[in-house]
């Protein structure tokens, strides 16, 4: 398959590990950086011996002519930049949350549908392992037809030391994790008919809320409940491992701490253990998302090379950021919102 050459745009806190996850792949090679402070995309270049530098992404697409981009700035700037390379005829990639508004989301996807450019989302939560690990088992039917799930992410990771502008978002656990946690419960579980969603802000110091609860009543006629919050103290308190507990007509998958997956029917239970693969360069405090990112680039590698959809297309994330803004069009209203 051709080679690709690729520029990033934004060179913030997940810049590095995107750009890590991308080398650990054959047939991807980042030729430029873009960041509106320079000296920040300077810095990334020289530690990753990246050939060009902009503070510019105009002057990153005509002069640097990448087959794609990757977009790893704030979500405010997801839309401009999406538009800009639909414009270029260039695919793109885009960092999630896709938008800070449904709408604006919905215009991303057809702009890049209409000017016939691949746009993609880079979702590596549903790519980690032990998820992956856990799907594998529903598909080969191992519980039989599944009635109810909760999906956890619930613990008192400061998460506001390394990304502080998270204090000043007016919507935040919604968007930052229950974007991951809402699209790893379609993955597992399929699409959603209605919705419910409580939410609370129990940090004082931070502006939008840090806890929410979402049920949702799935097409397949399956329960599934998601908690998300940063506000939790636990004993099992695993950051930034997701629990989940699937119940089936024969029996239940549960995948727990330390990535433990335990399958339990009337004739036992199998317990397997699915640790993410080792990268050096990953943080220790989040080696499991990072780990996942390679996974997911090679994906959107494949998608691009094979002019095939990624399997977290903009198309299929949409579906994801319509669930986001329905859960907290129910928080507000508290009432039950129906899906279409």
């Amino acid at each position: 398959m051709k080679d690709l050459r690729f520029g990033i745009i934004g060179t913030g806190f997940w810049a590095r590990y995107q750009l890590a996850g991308w080398r650990e792949l054959k047939g991807a090679t980042c030729v430029a950086l873009c960041n509106r402070t320079r000296s920040k995309a300077e810095a990334l270049a020289a530690e990753f011996h990246v050939p060009a530098v902009y503070d510019n992404a105009e002057e990153l697409i005509t002069r640097a002519q990448p087959d794609f981009l990757d977009i790893i700035t704030d979500v405010s700037t997801h839309a401009s930049f999406v538009e800009l390379a639909a414009k270029h005829r260039v695919p793109v990639i885009c960092q999630k949350p896709m938008a800070p508004a449904l709408a604006l989301a919905e215009s991303m996807v057809a702009t890049c549908r209409d000017a016939r450019v691949p746009l993609a989302i880079h979702e590596n939560w549903r790519w980690q392992r032990p998820l992956r690990e856990l799907k594998h088992a529903l598909e080969r039917d191992a519980i039989g037809r599944v009635f109810r799930a909760r999906v956890d992410f619930c613990n008192s990771f400061p998460v506001f030391d390394n990304q502080p502008f998270l204090r000043n978002l007016e919507q935040f656990i919604l968007t930052d994790i229950g974007s991951h946690i809402l699209d790893a419960a379609r993955f597992l579980f399929g699409e959603a008919r209605t919705l419910y969603c409580q939410t609370r802000r129990v940090h004082r110091d931070i502006q939008g809320e840090d806890v929410a609860t979402v049920m949702m009543s799935m097409a397949s006629g399956a329960t599934v409940t998601c908690n998300m919050s940063y506000a939790s103290r636990l004993e099992q308190e695993r950051f930034p491992e997701t629990f989940v507990l699937v119940e089936g007509e024969r029996g239940s998958i549960e995948l727990g701490p330390d990535y433990w997956v335990r399958i339990t029917t009337q004739d036992g239970t199998q317990a397997r253990r699915a640790p993410p693969p080792f990268f050096a360069w990953a943080d220790a405090r989040y080696a499991l998302v990072h780990a996942s990112i390679a996974a997911c680039n090679a994906d959107l590698l494949r998608a691009l090379q094979t002019h095939t959809p990624a399997e977290t297309s903009g198309e299929d994330n949409l579906k994801t950021v319509r669930l986001v803004f329905a859960a907290y069009d129910s928080a507000a209203s508290g009432r039950v919102v129906t899906l279409v």
